[in-house]
Order: structure tokens, then C-alpha cells, then sequence
């Protein structure tokens, strides 16, 4: 029986196209994904578990993970720091689980940059209009930084070159679906199937 390791797939898509709902809702259909659990220095929230919320770090061992590049990925925001770490992706897809990452696109070329083996899908709104209105329904922000936000989404959207995979989110059911179509062909490639197919020949 051919033992298959898992995949790391990352979504990401500019501010305001829907990754967290489309993640929610591919999540209620995929059972078989692991979700990337992130890592803070930011205090625990009650109700918040550890290993399952966060991985919850102090400031000084986050900052030694930085320096040993035990982390796919980084920032800081409003003085904590924010990071996937790498251990935890690679243990599960060692166990022939799936790990799915959703992100934004600077977090995601650096997760490129350390592990270039993933598989990264970009996240599109139907238009920068259909964009905007998605922002400014949120309610939070002021029209100056909507259209910061809208510049910041354009910057991004050219980045586009960079991903694998490219899905419009102009309906989430139908967004979801192609995320599964291309989990499933992913799993079918040639060089995925034939290099485990070999080990089992070895053995």
C-alpha cells in the first residue's frame, strides 16, 4: 500500500475577498484537512485552547524560533508577534495528513521562500468594485482606509504570478469546490504518485 504524505496548502488573496469564509466552508465539507494552528505572544483569551487557538509562546522564545527559522512565516502586529510554526506542518504532513494555511500575501511569500514545496492558491475577488463594497460592508473602516485597503489589494492582486492556482470568489460554494478539484489532482500528480509508488517498489 502506497503511504502517502500530506500536502501544505496555502490561501491567500488581498484584504477583504472572503479566505476566511471560504476556509469555513471548505472546512465543513473536508474532513481530512488539518488546520495550520498559529503561533503568538499575545495573552490567552478565556475559552482559548492551547494547540488548538494558538500555540501560545512568550516574547523570548518566539524571537529564538525566529532565530533558529523554526517558523514558515512572521509578523508583528499591535506589539505581538504572529507565526506559523514549522514543526507542526511538517509533523502532519509526515502523518499523511493535509495542512491547510490561509494568509495574507506578504505571509505567504515568505512561507514560499522557507518551504517551496506547498501549494499556493490565490484567492480573487470578481472585480476591484465587487472588492470594495465587500470592505466598506464590514463597517470598521474609514473611506481614507478603504482606499488605502484598495490600492494595498491591487499591489497584491499583481502578485498573483507567484501562486499555483488561481480561484475567482464570485460565489463560495463554487470557490470551494475548485479548492477541493485541486486538492484531489494535487494528490493525482505524476511525480507525487510515482515517487511514493518507487519507495513502495523498494521495499
Amino acid at each position: 500500500m502506497i503511504e502517502e504524505k500530506g500536502i501544505l496548502f496555502v490561501l491567500s488573496g488581498p484584504s477583504g475577498v472572503g479566505k476566511g469564509t471560504v476556509r469555513e466552508r471548505l472546512f465543513e465539507r473536508e474532513d481530512q484537512l488539518k488546520y495550520s494552528v498559529s503561533m503568538t505572544t499575545r495573552s490567552k483569551r478565556p475559552g482559548e485552547v492551547e494547540g488548538e487557538d494558538y500555540f501560545y509562546r512568550s516574547k523570548e522564545a518566539f524571537e529564538d524560533l525566529i532565530e533558529r527559522g523554526e517558523l514558515l512565516e512572521h509578523a508583528e502586529y499591535v506589539d505581538n508577534y504572529y507565526g506559523t510554526p514549522k514543526k507542526y506542518v511538517l509533523d502532519t504532513i509526515e502523518a499523511g495528513d493535509d495542512v491547510f494555511l490561509e494568509i495574507e500575501v506578504q505571509g505567504a511569500m515568505q512561507v514560499k521562500e522557507n518551504f517551496s514545496e506547498g501549494i499556493f492558491i490565490f484567492l480573487l475577488p470578481p472585480n476591484l468594485e465587487e472588492l470594495k463594497d465587500r470592505i466598506v460592508k464590514r463597517g470598521t473602516e474609514s473611506e481614507e482606509l478603504v482606499l488605502n485597503r484598495l490600492k494595498e489589494a491591487e499591489k497584491e492582486i499583481n502578485m498573483m504570478d507567484a501562486y499555483d492556482y488561481v480561484v475567482v470568489n464570485d460565489d463560495v460554494d463554487q470557490a470551494v469546490s475548485k479548492i477541493q478539484a485541486i486538492i484531489t489532482s494535487e494528490h493525482c500528480k505524476r511525480e507525487r504518485v510515482s515517487q511514493q509508488y518507487k519507495q513502495l517498489l523498494k521495499g
